[in-house]
């Protein structure tokens, strides 16, 4: 059984079902994806940002290649936009340099470019300096979990909506998940891979057996996004320096050519969906430091989001957390913990990883 059906869900149960295992993906709402997998940029990184060794690299490289093929071979409509990462003035510049550096030891090219440079092909872009990623793009998100889904059925997966977890317990050959909702049943697996994003913790905390302190603490990141009405003024996509909790407020476009900025960030400690809209003063400010001809009354408010953090305000960026079973103390419990960017670039790796590791 796979718990949740986001796109890390969809993708694990899909790479269990081609193993040959029989699947059960179970997913509290009344459809797929309808949280953090639908409210996101869509971008597809390069994989330049991530601490060496982490999974968080690892994974987002592997996942990037295997996310493109997969995107050519299912007929999934995505777009190499490229990206690029600007310096506002020249205290930003050794920043600029050691991202590129980080960059080439990963193994992910990064071309420099100057202002002038950076001009003749974003003009509108106000920077002194910028590097170019070739292989960072954008997908649909919709359609891919779609595929994902389609693939993992003809596979013989089958998926249960409306079906939230309200509890659970370990088991000698396998774990018991108490299921609420239409199901309202009893069920047991062999194996249970927990992926509810959000829910991930709450659902972790609800297994009897759980090993003490292996279910890390949750945070709630809230992003929020404004539209640009109007002609979009940038033809790839246009990031800040990151900082620890987030890659900066950047600009993207959808496949539809619809520009985007955001998101932001917030610290919140519920899920709340609703934008607010005062955020609107503080994006005017950011994005007129690379875009100053931004017109007064252009953005109009989008969607939000919300990254399911394992570190909190002031604490250094945390790895991708992928529990086995002794790591869970609960025999056949598999548990995916702040599953947050670049986890849709990383998904199909993710899926690989856990499916390799399970007898």
């Amino acid at each position: 059984m796979v718990i949740g059906a986001g796109l890390v869900g969809l993708a694990t149960a899909r790479a269990m079902a081609r193993k040959g295992r029989e699947v059960l993906l179970l997913e509290s709402e009344d459809a797929f994806g309808t949280a953090t997998s639908s409210r996101n940029s869509e971008v597809i990184h390069a994989g330049i940002f991530y601490v060496h060794g982490s999974l968080k690299e690892r994974l987002c490289i592997e996942g990037r290649d295997k996310l493109y093929a997969f995107c050519d071979a299912y007929g999934v409509n995505c777009k190499r936009t490229t990206k690029v990462v600007y310096a506002t003035d020249e205290s930003e510049l050794p920043a600029l340099k050691k991202l590129q550096t980080h960059a080439a030891n990963s193994g992910v090219h990064m071309v420099w470019l100057t202002q002038a440079d950076a001009r003749a092909i974003e003009p509108n872009l106000h920077c002194v300096a910028a590097l170019h990623s070739p292989l960072t793009g954008i997908v649909d998100s919709h359609a891919y979990m779609l595929a994902l889904l389609g693939d993992a059925e003809s596979h013989g997966a089958a998926i249960a909506y409306n079906s939230p977890i309200t509890g659970g317990r370990g088991d000698a050959d396998g774990v018991v998940l108490e299921v609420g909702g239409d199901a309202n049943m009893t069920l047991k697996a062999r194996t249970v891979i927990n992926c509810a994003g959000l829910g991930a913790q709450t659902i972790g905390r609800s297994i009897a057996g759980i090993k003490a302190g292996s279910v890390p603490p949750q945070h709630f990141a809230k992003g929020s996004y404004f539209y640009l009405s109007g002609k979009p003024p940038f033809t790839r996509l246009i990031y800040p320096l990151p900082g620890h909790a987030s890659l900066g407020l950047h600009y993207t476009l959808d496949l539809a050519g619809q520009g985007r900025f955001g998101p932001d960030l917030e610290w919140v400690d519920a899920i709340d969906y609703r934008v607010d809209e005062s955020r609107e003063a503080s994006f005017y400010e950011a994005i007129r430091k690379y875009w100053p001809d931004l017109p007064n009354g252009a953005l109009r408010p989008g969607y939000t989001g919300i990254r399911p953090k394992i570190q909190g305000p002031g604490e250094p960026s945390k790895d991708f957390d992928i529990q086995f079973p002794d790591q869970t103390g609960v025999n056949g419990f598999v548990a995916l913990y702040g599953i947050e960017s670049p986890g849709l670039t990383s998904s199909l790796a993710i899926a690989d990883y856990v499916a390799d590791r399970i007898p």
